[in-house]
């Protein structure tokens, strides 16, 4: 069964801040909100978990230190040992400093990539996937706050009138 939304368009990104919180005040529950631009402190209006990326990025930068360390040890100090400017092959400690630029440059480079990756998983944003915007006037300079309705429908009509909306609008999702 198909639910009914309600969407308050805003012109203004200081009023949506504004209607978030009144809306929250009254014990709704936003469905999402759809702006052009990211706006500061919204995620915390709207009541949002802390992201976990942080600690993903960290554990990849992690990976990729210890690829760094583990594919450096095998191929410069086992596998091929070489003289290359007098500095001694015969153990990794020996070297590590030579090799710290590699290991930064992995560490980058797996925890940037993997981001990306993860990222993309994460928010269901795959190449050439449709917009999913109920309004495509969100792209440009509405900001649109969709709230499920429960039998409440006047009520919220009333309140997101009061909280600046330029258009009220009902629809299934």
């Amino acid at each position: 069964m198909a639910s009914k939304v309600i969407q308050a368009f805003y012109n203004d990104d200081d009023i949506l801040m504004l209607a978030v919180k009144k809306v929250k005040a009254a014990k709704h529950h936003i469905e999402e909100v759809y702006c052009p631009f990211p706006v500061h402190g919204l995620d915390k209006a709207m009541g949002l978990a802390p992201t976990r990326l942080a600690i993903t990025s960290f554990l990849y930068g992690c990976i990729g230190l210890t690829i760094a360390i583990v594919m450096m040890n095998y191929i410069m100090i086992e596998d091929w040992p070489q003289d290359i400017g007098g500095k001694p092959s015969f153990s990794y400690l020996e070297n590590m400093p030579s090799f710290v630029p590699i290991m930064f440059e992995l560490t980058v480079f797996f925890a940037a990539h993997l981001m990306v990756i993860t990222f993309y998983m994460r928010s269901k944003l795959w190449p050439f996937k449709q917009a999913e915007n109920p309004d495509v006037r969100t792209t440009d300079d509405l900001f649109l706050m969709e709230i499920e309705i429960h039998d409440n429908e006047e009520e919220l009509k009333s309140l997101l009138a009061n909280t600046g909306a330029v258009e009220i609008n009902i629809s299934e999702k």
